[in-house]
């Protein structure tokens, strides 16, 4: 179900980055995401940091973002751009789950449901990621994911407790005591 020119598509892009300048990289990520005429920036949200969610043990921890954007582009097409987007960025998959300079995942498009050995949208693991849910609640507050609005989602998140606020001005730190409401 490629959308070819039948117009705009409303997808949400999570970026996420533990390695290098994390939070250079995730800025140019971004203008690099939108670079294409096919590629509309509608928001993005605040930068948190992160706790390593599985993979090797002692790694950095992340800055994560999620932006959301409209395309025209299909979703293999999306995915394509997104790994060309992290290769300029010196993105290597040695390890799952490993460090990364630059991670981008598709993970909604549309109200499409794909599932096939390349691409499963809405991303799998969302659901259950607080570095994905908790900056998309930041900008899209009604959000709904899979039927379940993210603010529930988000509660039952075994990562939640390692999400806090990210000051890029300073490059360090956290702006906020996020503490559960």
């Amino acid at each position: 179900m490629e959308t070819g020119h039948h117009g705009w598509v409303r997808s949400v892009l999570a970026l996420g980055s533990n390695l290098g300048a994390r939070a250079e990289t995730l800025a140019e990520a971004v203008a690099d995401l939108v670079d294409r005429p096919e590629v509309r920036l509608v928001d993005v949200s605040p930068v948190v940091q992160t706790k390593p969610v599985g993979g090797p043990e002692g790694q950095p921890d992340f800055l994560n973002m999620v932006v959301i954007v409209e395309t025209t582009l299909g979703p293999h097409e999306l995915l394509e751009h997104c790994h060309a987007v992290e290769a300029k960025h010196h993105r290597t998959r040695e390890v799952r789950w490993g460090p990364r300079t630059l991670d981008v995942d598709i993970i909604t498009y549309g109200d499409l449901q794909l599932d096939d050995p390349d691409l499963t949208i809405p991303h799998p693991r969302a659901a259950e990621r607080a570095f994905v849910l908790f900056p998309w609640l930041v900008i899209e507050p009604l959000a709904v994911l899979e039927g379940h609005p993210i603010v529930e989602l988000l509660e039952f998140c075994a990562d939640a407790d390692g999400v806090e606020g990210y000051d890029m001005l300073t490059d360090g730190g956290t702006q906020t005591g996020g503490g559960s409401q």
